[in-house]
């Protein structure tokens, strides 16, 4: 543990500072807007996003691992909280800023402890497609919660498309200054981000929209408006709340909002050591996501983590270390204290934009389509449905999110992704291949993908392109005793793709054998990977791949007739 303490920050050189001086100025007129924002996502008033903000800039790089992650509030995140916290107290509620910043520290704990325990594997358990429909669900029901905010309707409550609903029967009710500050706050963010991306569009929207706020008097023409902020830094301590037995309520959420914002805080956090060359630690990341969570619980905040957004635009200026994000908290908190009075005429409308250009890039239809792509005809004869895998978590995700819910969507994805993956496990492909003519000897392919290959006749070479275990083992046995047909006097197992077998697996080889040679017909194998070999002969199955050929030519010249046992060549051992 204790070489884990301000690891980001060993090495520095003070050449560096004014670098991070220079960063830290530019993501703070990114930061403050954003988080402004993300707080109304997660339901409460929008200083939360910058009370959670400091803590998270000031603790993050105690035992984080990146040198350029910009940690805060986030709106997949804050979406989570919203869900998880409006299902144990009332939206809008006095309770609800309690639990939110309760979620934060059970966010913390679960995290921290995680951490120490060495889980970051965890994030493999969310694989990239199903991340991608997730957020892209994401994207789409904060878009849609926006709306009425834009527009200066009524908003509904309920899933994507009761929300949907919601807005397309109000658009007789819209407010036309409220659409005409939002609309031109929008337009500005998005058309400063293609031709000035160095510009912080997100400040300049805020900027204008306070000035018209002032100008046009919006809030006497109906225009909902931030309203008053309190000065200063909030005071610490445990959130109050209403009953002790919500807490499990708030664990069970909060394991959920854990895993999407480690997964995204540690893809942000390694696309940017990769490209400096160091390297990012998943256990250290969990610690420092607990600790910037337990930060934020304990001074009234919410759920924060890493933003790949603000890092990118932390890296894009210069940043060289974490001390770029001390310089941020440092202007965070100069703006608590004599800011945020400025705010406060700040037009909702305004707010819901520079939400929605946030959140706007990641409906990412693009990426979709190119997940749908992945898929050949050889692909589909070979895994059927589950050619397509990948799209089909993406999509689950997505769907699950727009239809059902945050957290529920992210699991239909994850249960999606297992099933699947079993799917194609449980149902390996066994090619049949043949001798590449002219290729030289140990040339062999698949027959299905090479016509041209040809077989020998009287034996059977077959590649089964998976490990062998207990939920395939049947339909690789059944697959072999097909192709042992009249006029087969031997098959050939090309076992140098088999990286596993398991105790199943190695009863089904031993019985397998036996029985085709009750048919006369020999089995053969190719090479071994030695954990194979030692789990064949402590399950007893060592006479099937004890001593295999060396190659698939070596093994095939043993079954012409008069050869024996010959192996023309040393067992293959590794």
């Amino acid at each position: 543990m204790p070489g884990w303490v301000f690891g980001s920050l060993r090495g520095y050189q003070w050449a560096w500072l004014r670098r991070d001086l220079v960063a830290g100025l530019t993501v703070w007129a990114v930061l403050i807007p954003e988080s402004l924002a993300y707080a109304s996502i997660a339901g409460v008033s929008p200083v939360i996003g910058l009370y959670a903000a400091v803590p998270a800039l000031v603790l993050y790089p105690v035992l984080g691992s990146s040198r350029h992650l910009v940690v805060g509030p986030m709106s997949a995140t804050a979406a989570l909280s919203a869900g998880v916290v409006g299902g144990i107290v009332a939206n809008g509620s006095e309770e609800f800023p309690a639990y939110t910043a309760g979620l934060a520290l059970a966010v913390g704990t679960l995290a921290v402890l995680a951490g120490l325990l060495r889980l970051g594997f965890l994030a493999n358990f969310i694989s990239e497609p199903v991340l991608k429909g997730f957020i892209v669900g994401m994207a789409l029901v904060i878009i849609v919660g926006q709306l009425p905010k834009l527009l200066g309707v009524e908003g509904g409550e309920g899933t994507f498309f009761a929300k949907l609903w919601s807005v397309v029967t109000s658009l007789d009710e819209t407010n036309g200054w409220a659409a005409l500050v939002g609309g031109l706050c929008l337009a500005i963010v998005l058309v400063l981000r293609r031709v000035a991306p160095m510009v912080p569009g997100s400040l300049v929207a805020v900027a204008l929209g306070v000035v018209l706020s002032g100008a046009l008097d919006l809030a006497g023409r109906g225009v909902a408006v931030v309203g008053a902020i309190d000065a200063g830094l909030p005071s610490p301590g445990v959130p109050d709340l209403a009953a002790v037995s919500d807490v499990p309520l708030l664990l069970s959420g909060a394991a959920g909002v854990m895993l999407v914002g480690f997964a995204e805080g540690l893809g942000a956090a390694k696309t940017y050591a990769r490209r400096d060359g160091y390297r990012i630690d998943a256990n250290r990341e969990l610690a420092g996501l607990g600790a910037v969570n337990l930060g934020s619980g304990f001074l009234s905040g919410m759920v924060v983590n890493g933003s790949l957004s603000k890092t990118a635009v932390n890296g894009g200026a210069g940043a060289k270390s974490q001390v770029s994000g001390w310089t941020v908290a440092a202007l965070t908190v100069l703006t608590l204290l004599v800011l945020t009075p400025l705010f406060e005429p700040l037009p909702e409308p305004a707010l819901a934009a520079v939400v929605i250009a946030a959140v706007v890039d990641l409906v990412d239809v693009g990426g979709l389509r190119r997940l749908y792509a992945v898929n050949t005809a050889a692909l589909r004869s070979i895994y059927g449905r589950a050619a397509r895998a990948d799209f089909i978590c993406a999509l689950g995700a997505l769907l699950g999110v727009l239809v059902f819910d945050t957290l529920p969507g992210l699991l239909i994805g994850v249960v999606l992704s297992v099933v699947l993956l079993l799917e194609r496990s449980a149902y390996p492909h066994v090619a049949v291949l043949g001798r590449v003519e002219g290729g030289g000897p140990g040339r062999w392919t698949d027959r299905e993908r090479d016509p041209g290959s040809t077989p020998v006749p009287g034996v059977v070479v077959v590649r089964v392109e998976s490990g062998l275990y207990f939920a395939n083992a049947d339909t690789v046995r059944d697959r072999l005793l097909e192709l042992a047909v009249d006029g087969v006097r031997a098959l050939v197992l090309d076992a140098t793709t088999v990286p596993t077998v398991d105790v199943t697996a190695a009863g089904m080889l031993r019985d397998t054998a036996a029985e085709l040679e009750s048919r006369g017909v020999r089995l053969l194998a190719v090479g071994n990977v030695g954990q194979v070999r030692d789990v064949l002969r402590r399950a007893g199955a060592s006479s099937v791949l004890d001593r295999p050929y060396p190659t698939v030519d070596a093994a095939v010249a043993a079954t012409s007739p008069g050869e024996g046992d010959a192996h023309g060549g040393a067992p293959a051992r590794r």
